[in-house]
């Protein structure tokens, strides 16, 4: 009896739409099933903005990949299309943008079913803001203006993600918080530039395209607060 596929959520802190140097985009497309893997971005979060899709193609057309794009606002698939939609990719890219907006309308199109169907096929998810924060049990979002946290997530990784853990003022405490007070479990933050690969809810492999930058591992301390410890990272250097 053939082995269940591996099941492997990824989360990045950057990529296409903030870097040029395509490390992070480079080392998910090389954890893909295939050589040539098909990607698929799901620009959902950022409302399907078009100068974020042509980003997206600009960058993966010049990969060894076959890139495509799923719109949901201006939907172009009826129902039997959209079920093939990402179990028939290797890859699913998920952009960032507003991780409310995002959990909602997929939920409305029955697009989070077909990608629980999907990881448990072996499809490399991945994604960036947004995207890494909504594959967890509970995401933390500036979805609604101040730093909050959601209960919905996909639930694909356990525990809750928290993404721009030092670039955005608030962040690193507002999460602390959250998981100190138990309103969101134990999880993983991510500062910008660095990438965290898991399979089947454990962590495998960190890298970071950015000197210092790494994930954490944020948990109660037992005492009221919380603490962090920075996972190992390798990191990514650019080919000649």
């Amino acid at each position: 009896m053939p082995a269940a596929p591996a099941r492997r959520p990824a989360l990045l802190g950057g990529g296409f739409s903030t870097e040029d140097d395509g490390l992070l985009d480079d080392r998910a497309l090389g954890h893909a099933r295939t050589p040539r893997p098909k990607v698929r971005l799901a620009p959902t979060a950022g409302g399907d903005a078009p100068g974020y899709v042509e980003k997206f193609l600009t960058a993966y057309r010049s990969r060894a990949c076959e890139p495509s794009v799923l719109p949901l606002f201006r939907r172009e698939l009826d129902d039997g299309a959209l079920r093939t939609f990402p179990l028939s990719q290797d890859v699913v890219y998920v952009g960032g943008g507003n991780t409310a907006n995002l959990l909602a309308v997929r939920r409305v199109h029955g697009v989070d079913r077909l990608l629980r169907e999907a990881h448990e096929r072996g499809t490399l998810l991945c994604g960036i803001g947004a995207g890494a924060n909504c594959w967890a049990d509970g995401p933390h979002t500036g979805s609604f203006g101040p730093l909050t946290h959601l209960s919905d997530g996909l639930g694909l990784l356990s525990g809750s993600v928290c993404p721009h853990y030092d670039s955005e003022p608030g962040r690193r405490s507002s999460y602390r918080a959250a998981v100190a007070t138990g309103a969101l479990a134990a999880g993983w933050a991510l500062e910008d530039g660095v990438g965290a690969l898991f399979t089947d809810r454990r962590p495998t492999g960190a890298v970071t395209r950015t000197p210092g930058a790494r994930p954490y591992r944020v948990e109660p301390d037992g005492a009221g607060g919380a603490r962090e410890s920075a996972v190992a990272c390798r990191p990514l250097v650019a080919g000649p």
